[in-house]
């Protein structure tokens, strides 16, 4: 897979030293944003991009919304050798890094999903205990072992338009749960979409 990471990581570098996307901050109606949820591709989704994902919302105002597939790998290697391709030099034992397919939307552009503990100017903020970051100082940072405890590196997005998401979920394409660091973090994705779909039903 190490190859393949050579291949990859001119796409990811495309954003993560670019602009990042601007972020709409209009606030949706009262008690109806999805930002911070899980949302679990139903039993029946009929879009083929979509079957058994578990997408975590960053976003989700009147201008639409936006979120990471977190259990879809399209890559894996050590982050040492990862780093390579963006010419930063990372501790040997830095460990190792899998690469995700965030969504069918810009499948040019990084993402980094990470817990609350790390911050940049590009930093979205999602709540307490997570946060997406686009700028290419946070890998310089993983490296270094100076980076968030748990994080995520996706290429692409999937995002909806103003309207589109709450029609889908109108048909019934997706349910909501709540996350928690070890179901997003813990590195199972194999499993994830069947171990979020056991939390629908619960109450948390």
């Amino acid at each position: 897979m190490i190859g393949r990471f050579r291949i990859l990581v001119p796409l990811l570098l495309a954003l993560l030293v670019g602009s990042a996307a601007a972020v709409a901050d209009d606030a949706p109606a009262a008690g109806k944003s999805l930002a911070g949820k899980l949302l679990v591709a139903a039993p029946n989704m009929s879009d083929p991009r979509f079957t058994r994902t578990v997408i975590y919302m960053v976003e989700h105002n009147a201008n639409g919304a936006m979120g990471l597939v977190i259990n879809k790998i399209i890559g894996r290697g050590p982050l040492m050798e990862f780093l390579k391709g963006f010419g930063i030099q990372a501790d040997a034992d830095a460990g190792a890094i899998k690469l995700h397919y965030g969504g069918p939307v810009e499948r040019s552009r990084g993402l980094v999903l990470h817990t609350g503990d790390y911050r940049d100017d590009t930093t979205r903020v999602v709540d307490k205990s997570f946060s997406m970051t686009m700028q290419l100082d946070i890998l310089r940072a993983l490296g270094r072992g100076e980076g968030p405890r748990r994080a995520i590196v996706a290429l692409g997005y999937s995002g909806w338009g103003p309207g589109q998401l709450e029609g889908e979920m109108k048909r019934q394409d997706w349910d909501v749960t709540s996350p928690d660091e070890d179901l997003v973090f813990d590195g199972e994705f194999e499993s994830l979409w069947d171990r979020a779909r056991e939390r629908i039903h619960i109450k948390l």
